[in-house]
């Protein structure tokens, strides 16, 4: 989800260090200025963006098209009602059965993560061992028993996390890291491009919060941050 700057097709491009002019007119010297370029000579120069915001930026973007790409797939598998099957994270109590109970190796759900929520920190509780000494990427140090989450610098004392969803098998192990040390940014949900929408779930059969629901294929997701907001207006 990490691109350079200028080169992510699903976020913001950065903007160009220095200001380019209009071109020049073909006619030579004293050749009057197409409106075009009138328009151009006209507009603002643009705000310099921080690689902080444009990462953020492009990772919202990239989630908002994986999860509206997923929303077809989901609408595509549904039942005869219309629903999916789905977990609520506020009720999850990360028990692990998701990793274990699910009719699919490796398990349909998933972590998904709330960039909007995250605090970027450097000691992050989903990431590293609650009783970690040094906070590098260690493989000692780390939560993640598949090594499923990327830790990146961004600028001092920023760090982002993201999920490696092939390597994630839904233990929510780091989910209950974020929310018992962090703003529990990190939370699962059935992803639909894996579910195969059994009439009955054998991960909610067994779900000890009862935290599984059908919901509506249309809207397949539960989310947190910006974009759980923007799903129930």
């Amino acid at each position: 989800m990490n691109a350079p700057n200028g080169t992510d097709a699903l976020g913001p491009r950065a903007p160009a260090d220095t200001e380019v002019g209009p071109p020049s007119s073909s006619g030579g010297t004293g050749s009057v200025p197409s409106a075009r370029e009138a328009r151009r000579a006209e507009k603002p120069p643009l705000r310099a963006t921080s690689r902080r915001e444009f990462l953020r930026g492009g990772l919202r973007a990239a989630a908002a098209l994986a999860a509206v790409g997923a929303a077809g797939v989901a609408a595509r598998k549904a039942t005869a009602d219309d629903t999916v099957w789905q977990l609520d994270p506020e009720k999850c109590v990360q028990c692990g059965r998701c990793a274990t109970a699910c009719v699919l190796t490796p398990s349909a759900v998933k972590c998904v993560h709330a960039y909007d929520v995250c605090g970027y920190c450097d000691l992050c509780g989903g990431y590293h061992q609650p009783t970690v000494k040094v906070t590098d990427t260690a493989a000692e140090n780390r939560l993640c028993p598949t090594d499923a989450i990327r830790r990146t610098f961004v600028e001092d004392p920023y760090y982002e996390y993201s999920i490696v969803e092939e390597l994630c098998i839904g233990c929510g192990k780091c989910v209950k890291g974020c929310g018992s040390f962090g703003n529990g940014s990190l939370f699962l949900q059935v992803r639909h491009d894996r579910c195969v929408n059994c009439n009955e779930c054998s991960i909610a059969r067994v779900c000890p919060a009862g935290a599984y629901r059908r919901v509506p294929a249309s809207r397949p997701y539960l989310l947190r941050g910006e974009q759980g907001r923007r799903g129930k207006e």
